[in-house]
């Protein structure tokens, strides 16, 4: 499983022409799944972005978690994130998982997110969907599952 973060003063996500998520200051994430990835990937991701350390304290370090900033987030799935662009000018999307394996594991990283006390909003799965954002920092960051514990 591989997220994209951003630290975002803003960001919203239209699907099919109707506004599906909103938030104010946070994270907007792109979330990809791959073929070998289970719940425990999720899990895992969502304590990561949940206790990140990327907001600013009082002091203006960034020593702080959304959980301590009082932030939401965004989600957004992103199978484009698999894309393999090694070989030729068309990218390769079969590290990509299936919607029927994808789905699940998105709503578990979403849910895994509210658990853990966050204010989450979210795209439409499988959607073809515009996404706004402004970008506050800017602070990006990519994380992968396969590399925990490494």
């Amino acid at each position: 499983m591989r997220i994209v973060l951003q630290r975002v003063k803003e960001s919203s996500v239209t699907a099919d022409g109707e506004l599906t998520g909103k938030i104010g200051p946070g994270i907007m994430v792109l979330v990809g799944i791959t073929h070998d990835d289970s719940e425990k990937d999720a899990r895992y991701l969502a304590d990561k972005l949940a206790n990140l350390r990327i907001f600013e304290d009082e002091s203006g370090k960034m020593n702080d978690s959304i959980l301590d900033a009082g932030g939401e987030v965004l989600s957004v799935s992103q199978f484009t994130l698999y894309g393999d662009c090694r070989k030729g000018r068309r990218p390769n999307f079969m590290g990509a998982a299936k919607p029927d394996q994808a789905e699940p594991l998105y709503e578990a990283f979403n849910l895994s997110l509210r658990e853990l006390g966050l204010k989450v909003k979210t795209g439409k799965f499988g959607a073809m969907m515009d996404v706004s954002l402004i970008n506050d920092g800017p602070v990006t960051l990519v994380i992968d599952s396969s590399e925990q514990g490494k």
